[in-house]
């Protein structure tokens, strides 16, 4: 086990040395908006009485890799499936790439394989929250926002 700082462990995961999970991933984006514990601390403590939100992932497999959508996504259904009862498959035949192109309002990951993820958030975070900055764990064809 090895401490490291939120920038050290994305280069971790971009070398393949280290491996996270996509919620992870994002929150480590998240965690790239303070450059100490204090501030973190600091900012935790002035946003924690705006409240928070549930969110559930939803995900859209294109033809070849995967979307996993956010509220506030353009993408994002009116009525996710919280519970997994209504059994929602959503799926294109159209590439990551071309769903990036088409849009303009994102809140997602988008998943190219196991090892190749990417973080694109344009939207304003509710209840004084931060988004997470930028994160392409591979160069991508569409615009790394590293």
């Amino acid at each position: 086990l090895q401490w490291s700082s939120p920038p050290e462990a994305i280069e971790g995961f971009k070398s393949q040395e280290m491996w996270f999970a996509p919620p992870q991933f994002y929150e480590l984006g998240r965690l790239c908006n303070f450059s100490s514990l204090s501030e973190l601390h600091q900012f935790s403590s002035d946003r924690a009485v705006e409240g928070c939100e549930r969110w559930m992932p939803v995900t859209l497999t294109a033809s070849d890799g995967y979307l996993q959508l956010l509220p506030g996504d353009e993408l994002y259904p009116e009525d996710p499936d919280y519970t997994g009862e209504k059994k929602v498959i959503m799926s294109t035949d159209k590439k990551v790439e071309d769903l990036m192109k088409e849009g303009s309002v994102f809140h997602r990951i988008v998943i190219k394989n196991i090892n190749d993820l990417a973080v694109y958030v344009n939207i304003q975070a509710k209840y004084k929250h931060k988004n997470p900055v930028m994160i392409n764990s591979h160069c991508s064809d569409y615009n790394s926002r590293l």
